[in-house]
């Protein structure tokens, strides 16, 4: 059976979707799949951007196998459902794997609007159990399967080692950091105490309050393959939204469902994971003993004195293990290989 993918113009490197979806092309190279639409660019300007794409989608209609497999990155803007049409009408199967939904993202999309558009999909890869339950619920009508984790490749991987000490633990935390996104950043600071809190990103504007302390250090922004091989510290933070005490408003209660990319990259920095305990990827760090949860980042003084240094070291090792899984693209695989399986 062929099987193909259309590669696109990505923008930014930088940002968590571009990187994961040229790592998810190379994964789709490794298993068999074939690039139908342009050769793969990086072109930031705006309007080549928009052309390339086009001729892309253009390209792959012509080339799309009749009987194959066609996986699609979600979302695609205006060509999605387009494309589907095309490889249905060839009957050629659409594997979809989510990076993100309208709907929570940026409320551009009503949920029935979303559903109807991956209803075009007969496979759907959802980014983690509770995603897969929320397009269920909703009405998606394909088959669905769990990714679990995005893969993330590196050339460089850390190897920095420090003497642990639970009273000086160091929690970083990387991603937007400006008060629209993440307000609570801007009020964390009076609950830190026997930790140091390290910032990195664009988007910060501390005020005194902030730059008095000597807990809270804005360490500016990094390119992540320079952050993997340098970041120094023991936690990584996933948090997102206005308030200490929940992730709420649009970017918290995605975290409900969503799988951040940072969590990836905090796993490629060898650092174990503190995350808000209702967030989708709670249950995966609990259950690969990865980090831990917290209602509130107000307990997080506490709970990191709580840690002894034998539990830290069992994280840290259990995290190096994951972090060979992801540098290997060992979860896209296993998602790839159980539609294989469904195919034959």
């Amino acid at each position: 059976m062929k099987k193909a993918y259309i590669s696109r113009n990505y923008k930014d490197l930088k940002s968590a979707g571009g990187k994961a979806k040229t790592d998810i092309e190379n994964i789709l190279q490794k298993n068999g799949y074939r690039n139908i639409g342009l050769s793969q660019s990086h072109y930031t300007n705006k309007i080549l951007d928009y052309f390339l794409n086009l001729i892309g989608i253009i390209k792959s209609v012509f080339c799309l196998p009749f009987h194959g497999i066609l996986f699609l990155q979600y979302p695609m803007k205006k060509y999605y459902s387009f494309i589907c049409g095309i490889a249905h009408l060839k009957s050629t199967k659409v594997v979809t794997v989510i990076h993100d939904l309208g709907t929570f993202r940026r409320k551009k999309l009503t949920i029935e609007k979303e559903i109807k558009r991956l209803n075009h999909s007969d496979v759907i890869i959802a980014q983690n159990p509770q995603m897969k339950d929320w397009l269920e619920s909703n009405g998606y009508k394909g088959r669905l399967t769990v990714l679990e984790v995005f893969d993330y490749f590196s050339g460089t991987q850390n190897n920095s080692e420090r003497e642990i000490d639970n009273q000086k633990y160091i929690v970083n935390y990387a991603g937007a950091l400006s008060r629209k996104k993440n307000s609570f950043l801007y009020e964390f600071s009076p609950f830190i105490n026997t930790f140091r809190f390290h910032l990195y990103g664009t988007g910060f504007s501390p005020d005194e309050s902030i730059e008095d302390r000597d807990c809270f250090v804005y360490k500016g922004f990094r390119e992540s393959s320079e952050l993997i091989k340098e970041m120094q510290g023991d936690f990584g933070l996933v948090w997102d939204g206005n308030s200490l005490d929940t992730c709420s408003g649009n970017f918290g209660i995605y975290l409900k469902y969503n799988t951040p990319h940072k969590i990836s990259f905090y796993i490629r920095c060898h650092l174990p994971v503190i995350i808000w305990n209702e967030a989708a990827m709670a249950s995966f760090i609990k259950k690969e003993k990865i980090g831990f949860t917290i209602s509130s980042l107000k307990e997080l003084d506490e709970r990191l004195r709580q840690i002894s240094v034998s539990e830290y070291q069992e994280m840290k090792n259990n995290i190096k293990k994951v972090s060979e899984q992801l540098q290997s693209g060992y979860y896209m695989t296993k998602a790839l290989k159980s539609i294989d399986q469904e195919q034959a």
